[in-house]
């Protein structure tokens, strides 16, 4: 026992001072080393002081030695007297070279994360020792603090806003020399990245239409493009097709060739040609699909935090969900609740997992009754809480799907129904039955095959 609290959390007091005097000695490595570590990944609180000192002042172009931070320190409250002058006059004598200095990072961050997994462990056990909840909902959570570990990420606890507004600094420099760019992944279609700014990272992206207009076939163009265009993962949960049945819908798309043709194998050279690149195309893509029917959200955000290099995670679809797995029917009250539940957990899931999640609904039958049947956010409150925790709903219309007289009637209609950071609006596309696919209105296919 006593061995126990005579312990000291695991830190090198020697690597942390050697950053800290690394950015005295030579200022030019300080963009390297804010990169590698950050300020509460020091152990000993003086030397938190100075890194954060030094970070400020290099955040304002300050200009920073050993005069300037001591001064600065003074303005910020963090100088001692009696010991801050002396300690940072050793520092200048005591750091060997800068040149090492992100080796030293690297030791500070180490034990940062070693004491983090201490915390953490500490707090798993107690939860095991407590019995709190059930089984199935204490591991679930300790999943959830290790892979926030693994992110190098929080979960829950207070923040110092210092902290908060470093991280919304670096974002904002981020998005600043990517050039005006979207902020986050390209959808494939110009004008609806310019109305969402893209597929951002933590929001929950609902497509939502009555059956056969084509909410799978929009879902999949998305995934096709991410993988296309990123290297990141795209992990595809299916709760009605299977794989086989996806895999086909995507090779249609991506060689614009017939589906119906896929299914029969009638096809031409030129067609068999187009199916081969696309095949090629989309195995170079690091698309992950799952279609087993009985999935809950824990179970899939189970899976996507085992995948390191995740970008985009789709969901088809909500409603199939709720009943995944179970026996019985829903009265209305519970399949509302249930709905709800599960709309909760899919933003808790897009926040932790720090990716755009993309889930599929139904509308009510409301639409069918009205004389105007182009979707409104109304027509999801059979869905509870959903419309609350999205965070961009988009609608799908094709006029040509109720009017068979329509001038057009592969012209769809892409509606944001709802945009947290930015604004409504209905944007036209181009629905291509014969390959269940979207396209911008104003494109046309080129032969690229």
């Amino acid at each position: 026992m006593d061995q126990l609290l005579s312990r000291q959390a695991p830190h090198s007091a020697a690597a942390e001072q050697s950053v800290v005097g690394s950015m005295l000695i030579d200022p030019a490595c300080i963009p390297d080393v804010i990169d590698k570590v950050k300020a509460e990944e020091f152990y000993i609180q003086t030397n938190r002081e100075i890194f954060e000192t030094i970070y400020s002042m290099f955040s304002f172009n300050k200009t920073i030695d050993v005069v300037t931070v001591e001064e600065e320190m003074k303005v910020r409250g963090v100088f001692h007297p009696d010991t801050s002058h002396q300690y940072l006059a050793e520092l200048m004598q005591i750091t060997p070279t800068a040149a090492n200095v992100l080796k030293y990072a690297a030791i500070v961050r180490d034990r940062a994360l070693l004491r983090n997994l201490q915390h953490t462990a500490d707090e798993i056990n107690e939860m095991v020792f407590e019995g709190a909840g059930e089984t199935d909902s204490i591991l679930e959570a300790a999943e959830r603090k290790i892979y926030a570990l693994r992110q190098d990420r929080n979960v829950g606890g207070l923040q110092p806003l210092s902290l908060v507004l470093q991280r919304v600094y670096a974002n904002l420099s981020e998005v600043s020399a990517n050039g005006g760019k979207i902020p986050g992944l390209s959808t494939g279609l110009p004008d609806l990245d310019r109305t969402i700014l893209g597929l951002k990272k933590g929001e929950l992206i609902l497509i939502a239409a009555r059956p056969g207009m084509g909410k799978t076939s929009l879902a999949l163009n998305l995934a096709r493009y991410v993988g296309e265009h990123t290297s990141q993962t795209v992990a595809v949960f299916s709760l009605e097709m299977s794989r086989e049945e996806l895999a086909s819908r995507l090779l249609s798309s991506a060689a614009m060739v017939d589906s119906q043709k896929l299914s029969t194998g009638r096809l031409s050279d030129e067609e068999w040609r187009r199916i081969g690149t696309a095949t090629a195309k989309l195995s170079a893509t690091d698309i992950r699909v799952d279609d087993n029917s009985t999935l809950s959200v824990a179970d899939m955000n189970a899976q996507c935090r085992r995948i390191p290099n995740l970008g985009l995670v789709v969901i088809d679809y909500l409603q199939l969900m709720q009943s995944a797995g179970s026996g019985h029917s829903w009265s209305n009250e519970s399949r509302t609740q249930a709905v709800s539940d599960m709309s909760r957990m899919l933003k808790i899931m897009a926040k932790e997992l720090n990716v755009p999640v993309i889930c599929l609904s139904q509308l009510s039958r409301a639409t069918e009754g009205r004389q105007t049947k182009r979707p409104m956010l109304s027509d999801l409150r059979e869905s509870g809480a959903i419309e609350q925790d999205a965070d961009i709903v988009i609608g799908l219309y094709r006029d040509g799907y109720y009017n068979k007289e329509a001038e057009n009637p592969n012209l769809a209609e892409a509606i944001v129904l709802k945009n947290r950071h930015g604004e409504t609006g209905t944007i036209e596309v181009m629905w291509l039955p014969e390959y269940t696919t979207f396209v911008s209105a104003e494109k046309r296919y080129e032969d690229e095959y």
